[in-house]
């Protein structure tokens, strides 16, 4: 457990001022208190100069021997430390990106870090959260299977008292608020739904392929209960009703992520819509890759008949955003969150409390176009 420097400074100082006190104390009996209306004199309080070099040295000294204490306890953090890490599934194609950057840090600075695949199963998650609480691991990261269940996770670790991270998936900042060794790490979705919109609006017809005055769309949704989804949903439509253009959803799908899903959807409708699909918004690229799919089948061309947007930048996403055949993608910095998770864990671990209001750590999100995805790849 890495200690507080405040509170080794403190400790040290007094230690050494009552040393001081107790060793180097006059010979000389005590003396009776003198009557309140008696004067000291100014001449007998004042320190002499030895006394004050003296005093000096010994104040520098337990500052130094504080700070060494400190670093000393900062070593031990990442030495030796056990790490729980609760993924939602494995196979998600961002939280395996997300993953490896975690245990690469983590690692890396000498933690023993054990990561269980929740299978996207809320109750077998919690089952393993109990079971790292029961093996004492010194904190906790977690990207929960369900929101819904923020408040039985955030009440199963605070009873343990065991620092916490939240990840990927964001609780209420009333259900955070219960708990001060939590805090959690990850991107505002509103960001990455309007970026998502000002994709389409950078297009040269603003996403009105037709010409009819509106823009007709799809939405290839996540998991509606997930607040990204949601807010990736409703942002990425209002950055366009925002700047003054008429909306059309045609169809709204739940893909719940899984790009199998996301060809599935996107084909049904292409096969009900045609050509009135001017844009398919998806709330992650692995949905849009499917979607991708579905729209070279249906003898589509991207950016030049139907417009094609998604999040996380992934790798397959960003090959597709060069060679044309995605509109653009929002990078969800995965390398970012993770060191900001392991960030907040190690100030958990130093003693660091969050006030309710000010538990949410975000990490930008980034528009990836044409122009710039070299810059990603």
């Amino acid at each position: 457990m890495k200690l507080n420097k405040k509170v080794i400074a403190a400790v040290l100082a007094s230690a050494m001022v009552f040393s001081m006190t107790a060793c180097g104390g006059s010979d000389a009996p005590a003396q009776e208190a003198a009557p309140a209306e008696a004067e000291t004199p100014v001449e007998d309080a004042a320190e002499t100069p030895e006394e004050t070099e003296a005093a000096d040295d010994t104040a520098d000294a337990a500052t130094e021997a504080a700070d060494e204490a400190a670093d000393a306890a900062e070593a031990v953090v990442g030495e030796g430390g056990n790490i729980g890490v609760c993924i939602y599934k494995f196979d998600d194609a961002f939280m395996t990106t997300y993953r490896n950057a975690l245990q690469e840090i983590l690692e890396g600075k000498g933690y023993t870090v054990t990561f269980m695949d929740g299978k996207n199963d809320q109750a077998e998650q919690n089952n393993q959260i109990n079971n790292f609480i029961a093996q004492k691991v010194d904190a906790l990261i977690i990207n929960p299977v369900m929101t819904s269940a923020a408040d039985q996770i955030i009440a199963t670790v605070k009873d343990a008292d065991v620092p916490t991270v939240l990840i990927n998936r964001e609780p209420t900042a009333d259900q955070m608020s219960a708990y001060d060794k939590l805090v959690y790490v990850g991107c505002d979705a509103r960001q990455s739904g309007t970026m998502q919109g000002e994709l389409i609006l950078d297009t040269e017809n603003q996403g009105d392929i037709n010409g009819d005055g509106k823009v007709s769309y799809i939405m290839i949704q996540g998991d509606p209960e997930n607040i990204d989804a949601q807010y990736r949903t409703e942002f990425s439509v209002k950055a366009l009703t925002d700047a003054g253009i008429e909306v059309e959803e045609l169809d709204l799908q739940r893909g719940d992520w899984d790009r199998n899903k996301g060809q599935e959807i996107a084909q049904n409708d292409l096969a009900k819509f045609g050509e009135d699909i001017e844009v398919i918004f998806c709330n992650n690229d692995d949905m849009a890759i499917g979607a991708l799919q579905a729209i070279q089948a249906a003898g589509r061309t991207v950016n030049e008949d139907i417009y094609l947007v998604g999040v996380d930048a992934l790798d397959a996403a960003l090959n597709e955003v060069a060679g044309g055949n995605m509109t653009g993608t929002v990078l969800n910095d995965a390398q970012g969150q993770a060191e900001g998770a392991v960030q907040a864990m190690e100030d958990l671990l130093g003693g660091k409390t969050y006030a309710a209001g000010e538990q949410s750590i975000y990490v930008d999100y980034v528009k990836v176009t044409p122009d710039n995805v070299a810059d990603f790849q």
